[in-house]
């Protein structure tokens, strides 16, 4: 019986690594990532094949762009997530998959319901929804939006009727504020 080691380097040793693209980089961000990027994407994409895909996108896409990563801007772990729901959103609004939808059948509905009801991710028991919940009301439904609904900016204006700028500086505001539970 053989057993499958993981491998779990630091965040420094995964970005040097990454960058002088050794194989063992995208192994260790396997194993230590997979899983909660799998949840995000999930949240956004509610069918599993489609998001195994997405997620074998995003590590692709995480080791051709590695060389982009600038760790002055924010963690690894967020830029690769940010890579994931970019990627998910992108899926979510593209042609052949709004298409695909309108095409259910009822057996593919009924796995589509279980399938909800194993999400993997859910920022309740991080407790970050806790935390965007002290936020005012203002950056709270802004943040709850685009991070956890996956809306543009352009549509999170639209749908609460305030200017694009608006939007933009609430986001921030809200992103400052809970940079203060963080560091």
């Amino acid at each position: 019986m053989s057993t499958i080691n993981k491998v779990s380097l630091s965040e420094e040793e995964l970005i040097s690594k990454l960058k002088s693209r050794d194989t063992l980089a995208i192994r260790a961000l396997y194993d230590m990532y997979s899983s909660a990027l799998f949840g995000v994407i999930s949240r956004l994409v509610p069918h599993t094949e489609v998001a195994e895909d997405i997620l074998q996108e995003t590590f692709i896409k995480i080791w051709n762009a590695a060389d982009s990563y600038d760790s002055s801007k924010g963690r690894l772990f967020t830029w690769m997530m940010n890579i994931a729901r970019n990627l998910s959103i992108d899926k979510v609004r593209s042609k052949d998959f709004r298409n695909s939808e309108k095409n259910q059948d009822i057996d593919n509905n009924v796995d589509f319901i279980d399938a909800q009801k194993e999400i993997t991710f859910n920022a309740d028991l991080l407790g970050l929804k806790d935390i965007v919940d002290t936020l005012k009301p203002e950056y709270n439904n802004v943040l709850d939006m685009v991070y956890f609904k996956g809306y543009t900016h352009v549509e999170t204006a639209e749908e609460l009727n305030l200017p694009l700028g608006t939007v933009k500086t609430r986001l921030r505001m809200a992103i400052l504020e809970l940079r203060k539970y963080f560091n």
